[in-house]
């Protein structure tokens, strides 16, 4: 991990909530969080995942049903702090 991911990664507790994933979907062609549409398509799911895992620091694998079953923003929201939970759980002794 470079040293600008880490400077910029999530507190080891923090979950991703809705707010962080609209504001990390914002960035994704430089808009305004309330434009950022409920319904996503893959290019911006791909590019939201690629995001959270440069922040969290925690690879994301899904298969094309998975990601095929994420088509809004609450839907990545509780894929991504899923994803942030069994990392915690793999990482336990």
């Amino acid at each position: 991990m470079s040293d600008s991911a880490r400077t910029s990664a999530a507190p080891p507790e923090a979950l991703p909530d809705r707010a962080e994933v609209l504001t990390m979907l914002a960035a994704f062609g430089q808009r305004a969080v309330e434009a950022v549409p409920e319904e996503l398509g893959s290019l911006e799911l791909t590019w939201l995942i690629a995001e959270f895992e440069q922040r969290y620091g925690i690879q994301v694998d899904l298969d094309d049903e998975r990601f095929g079953a994420v088509r809004t923003v609450d839907d990545a929201t509780g894929l991504l702090r899923a994803a942030v939970l069994a990392e915690r759980a793999d990482t336990r002794p």
